[in-house]
């Protein structure tokens, strides 16, 4: 078996991003965002709130994305020291450690 300490975060950004493209039928998901989310926190991932610092983070990034959502996983990832698993290669330009997730 293989054992990492790391913690696994699901961001509410990353929530909300979904349950809005799903709902405008941009996203399609094989289970309701709610079932999905449960399954992801009954594997041992634990919720990332957006934080007041989180949004004043915000400011500090350069213009390279546009989308809100990217620009705050951004910032979480900045304030919290943690590493975004991606495969949006703009995300990859900003000062943040990430994992490419197309490998």
């Amino acid at each position: 078996m293989i054992q990492s300490s790391a913690t696994l975060w699901i961001s509410a950004a990353t929530v909300w991003e979904m349950s809005i493209k799903t709902a405008l039928n941009r996203l399609k998901l094989a289970k309701p965002v709610e079932e999905i989310i449960a399954l992801l926190l009954g594997h041992g991932f634990r919720p990332l709130p957006i934080t007041i610092q989180h949004a004043l983070t915000v400011r500090n990034l350069p213009p390279l994305h546009t989308d809100p959502f990217d620009r705050v996983l951004v910032a979480q990832a900045q304030f919290e020291g943690l590493t975004i698993v991606t495969l949006d290669p703009v995300i990859q330009q900003y000062n943040v450690l990430t994992i490419d997730a197309s490998k």
